[in-house]
């Protein structure tokens, strides 16, 4: 008879099994997990699937190298590093600044990436060049829902990383960057002094004007540069049309050729295959009768279906909570423009989107601990569930930064 303790076990090696097969992984039968390439890309820690950065991965696959060394060899090694790390990790950011350590600029990708094409490519490509050779970072959005979303963020970076494996370390997972104003205090705080933020073209206006604006509020940066990676073609071909949009459609579609050409040349057809499997799951697209509106789910390509379902007030009603799906930035309805809405945050910070670039805000982002009378809010990612879990452990407080307390405060003090 299986103990307690053996089934517990079996349950979290099954919940690490079942990430991994989503992911079109094999085991290696140690624990560790590697793609159709053989490449060692994840291990179960915890019983849970974790994905490895380049540098863990080159500590996992070099410790098999050092089994054959003599065990003094083996020990001085560290000790020999251990002093400029050190040195390293105690330096101060104003003396890091001054040998050269530390960059004062830095750029920055926010974007849903969702799910993540070639035409991301060239943003990315555009980034780098901006960069010049200095800190750059890649920050796929948080948001996850079955129109638009259809990749959780882990899942998303997972696939980021293998697509686009010349910025697998530049590409951050961090739950805490929900949107573009936690990518912009997070990088001033770190002791940058200048930001340069990638965006499409269609986007460069929104983010100048909403970057710029909080500046010496919530930030306090020299410069910010906003720069267009381009226009896009909706009709060209190739990278230059292809966009998330163009994907989500193909997978409604059902039609995996036209799929596959939003895809890098680099992956094969068993991690294309995986990708689209894993949108398809994301969007409950069983059969091609059950699709749901091409305006919903690729607002894009379907502007006129959506323009009539937004003048009948079937969608983004006076009041209504949406998100922007551009900058993160989630706010109430206060006014209701031709093409466009005016949005107002909790924090009163006013916003402006276009009707394509905006999502209704779905209770997966419950903050409340209870989901309604009777039933505790144990929905994964959202901010009841991180308390609920932390009132089950005794934890009072995290110490992270929150942007709506920052910018509560700031109000208070004028």
């Amino acid at each position: 008879m299986k103990t307690l303790f053996q089934f517990l076990n079996e349950a979290r090696v099954s919940q690490a099994s079942q990430e991994a097969k989503k992911l079109n992984l094999v085991s290696d039968g140690h624990g560790s997990w590697r793609d159709s390439r053989g490449k060692l890309v994840a291990k179960t820690v915890g019983g849970k699937l974790k994905m490895l950065t380049a540098q863990e991965r080159a500590a996992e696959e070099g410790g098999g190298k050092e089994r054959g060394k003599k065990p003094e060899e083996v020990k001085a090694q560290p000790k020999a590093a251990a002093a400029p790390q050190a040195a390293k990790m105690k330096a101060k950011p104003e003396d890091a600044e001054k040998s050269g350590m530390m960059s004062n600029d830095i750029t920055v990708v926010f974007g849903r990436f969702n799910p993540p094409t070639i035409g991301h490519e060239k943003l990315l490509k555009a980034a780098e060049k901006a960069a010049q050779g200095g800190d750059f970072k890649i920050y796929p959005s948080r948001t996850q829902d079955a129109k638009k979303n259809p990749l959780d963020p882990d899942m998303k970076v997972s696939f980021m990383r293998k697509m686009f494996p010349d910025y697998e370390d530049q590409i951050v997972n961090d739950s805490e960057m929900i949107s573009i104003f936690n990518v912009l205090t997070t990088a001033y705080e770190e002791g940058y002094k200048n930001v340069n933020i990638i965006v499409g073209a269609d986007r460069q206006a929104e983010f100048e004007n909403l970057a710029n604006k909080y500046n010496k509020d919530l930030y306090d940066f020299k410069q910010i540069r906003v720069i267009s990676a381009g226009v896009r073609d909706a009709d060209a071909e190739g990278v230059e049309g292809m966009s998330a949009s163009k994907m989500r459609k193909a997978v409604t579609d059902d039609n995996y050729e036209a799929f596959k050409q939003g895809t890098p040349k680099g992956l094969n057809d068993g991690e294309v295959r995986s990708l689209y499997d894993a949108v398809r799951a994301g969007m409950g697209v069983k059969k091609k009768k059950e699709v749901k509106e091409l305006w919903q789910i690729a607002p894009r390509y379907d502007q006129k279906g959506l323009r009539e379902n937004y003048i009948k007030k079937k969608v983004f009603r006076m009041g209504d909570i949406i998100e922007s799906l551009s900058t993160g930035l989630v706010g109430k309805i206060i006014r209701r423009g031709t093409n466009y809405l005016i949005s107002v945050s909790e924090s009163n910070v006013m916003f402006k989107s276009w009707i394509h670039d905006v999502m209704e805000y779905t209770e997966t982002k419950m903050e409340r601990r209870m989901r309604d009378k009777t039933h505790p809010n144990y929905l994964v990612g959202t901010g009841g569930y991180r308390k609920n879990v932390m009132a089950k452990m005794g934890v009072k407080k995290i110490k992270n930064f929150n942007i709506e307390q920052f910018i509560n405060k700031y109000k208070l003090r004028k």
